[in-house]
């Protein structure tokens, strides 16, 4: 079992002048969960090379048991420092992919030729997906075989419009992944804020946010256990 990890590689949060990136929890979370069920785990990253971290991510008030795991595990600290470059990646090598949060993919990763094809390719290959929080927003550009949106009709979630007002980023972002889906014809659902909430559709799993990073990798697990029997 080989799992691909995608990160962000933007690091500016708009015109703040603050720092933005991945959030550490929703690498950490999922990058234990799979690598304690034995999965080979290979992080790539828009750019490759050391992926931004969100600064206030890695705070007291968001660390985790298992972001201190992470901080603490010299495989783990080396394999981020050295991601491979997204356009460098061939889906035909992995079983899954697997998108974390953060701002960050909002800039690049939602825009990314080759992460929009990464996706594609691993579904239509009949293969699972799943991105957490920020990340569902980086199906926007995705296509089904016959030109609609791949979320058209798919029951997904991911960061609601009240947790993004709630961090005070509204009109920072360059769009609000809730209602991205919504515009694209997804069924869009979700729970109160910053309750892991993650729904799985055919072979795509989505999460509403952080806390959801850890249920959402173990139901792409449930998924690769099933040998990928559900349809795209």
């Amino acid at each position: 079992m080989k799992i691909l990890i995608v990160l962000t590689s933007h690091g500016e949060l708009g015109t703040t002048g603050r720092e933005t990136g991945f959030w550490l929890e929703e690498l950490a979370a999922p990058y234990y969960r799979f690598k304690d069920a034995g999965a080979e785990v290979v992080l790539a990253s828009a750019r490759g090379g050391r992926p931004p971290l969100d600064p206030k991510s890695n705070e007291p008030a968001f660390q985790t048991d298992q972001t201190h795991r992470f901080e603490a595990d010299a495989e783990a600290v080396a394999a981020l420092a050295d991601t491979l470059r997204l356009d460098s990646v061939s889906a035909d090598d992995f079983d899954t992919v697997f998108y974390p949060g953060g701002h960050g993919p909002l800039w690049d990763l939602a825009e990314d030729p080759a992460s929009v094809r990464l996706i594609e390719t691993v579904l239509r290959a009949g293969k699972p997906a799943a991105l957490v929080c920020h990340a569902p927003g980086v199906l926007r550009h995705a296509t089904n075989p016959d030109g609609t949106p791949l979320v058209q009709g798919r029951r997904v979630t991911g960061f609601t419009n009240g947790e993004e007002a709630a961090v005070e980023l509204t009109d920072v972002v360059p769009f609000l992944v809730e209602d991205e889906l919504k515009r694209l014809g997804a069924d869009y659902s979700k729970v109160g804020d910053w309750q892991p909430y993650v729904i799985t559709d055919g072979l795509l799993v989505t999460g509403q946010n952080p806390a959801s990073s850890g249920p959402a990798a173990d139901a792409l697990l449930t998924l690769l256990a099933r040998g990928n029997g559900a349809q795209a």
